[in-house]
């Protein structure tokens, strides 16, 4: 049980910080990607600006979802927000709306580096994965919480 946890952690750590980076920024400031993620069960990945009106309308949404995810079990989600923002000010500004974790602004090619791997042509979009080795468990993750309407139970029986 303890080879097979640790073996799931640096498999976890090896997709995560090869996606992200080694470092994420949380509420708390920047910790290790694999300390973060350490636990969760699945990976939410939001693509999304401040200059974007939709993405404005669902990011509250999504964040009310996610607060009352976290109520319930912790472990099941953790969100980390890619930017689109044109500048720092305007990603501060509009992560501080948000509670969950995030890419770092400045590392705009490991951004550009996600967009690519998941196709991203427009946002918002929500992908959520798997935490254990960074499959995809949802590539229309918004429309799977706008549909839920705060049925958690709903949005995770899709990413079962």
């Amino acid at each position: 049980n303890t080879f097979f946890h640790k073996h799931l952690i640096k498999n976890m750590s090896n997709w995560a910080t090869s996606y992200f980076g080694d470092s994420l920024l949380t509420k708390d400031g920047v910790k290790p990607t694999a300390d973060v993620l350490n636990g969760k069960s699945r990976v939410g990945i939001y693509f999304s600006a401040h200059w974007c009106p939709p993405c404005r309308g669902f990011t509250p949404v999504l964040a009310e979802f996610y607060d009352q995810l976290k109520e319930e079990d912790e472990s099941k989600l953790e969100i980390i927000f890619v930017s689109s923002d044109r500048d720092e000010d305007s990603f501060k500004h509009y992560y501080d709306t948000m509670p969950w974790t995030s890419l770092l602004f400045n590392d705009r090619a490991l951004k550009q580096k996600l967009c690519e791997k998941f196709n991203v042509s427009g946002i918002p979009a929500f992908f959520v994965l798997d935490a254990a080795d960074g499959s995809i468990k949802d590539a229309d993750g918004r429309s799977t919480v706008g549909s839920a309407m705060g049925n958690t139970a709903k949005a995770l029986a899709r990413w079962a």
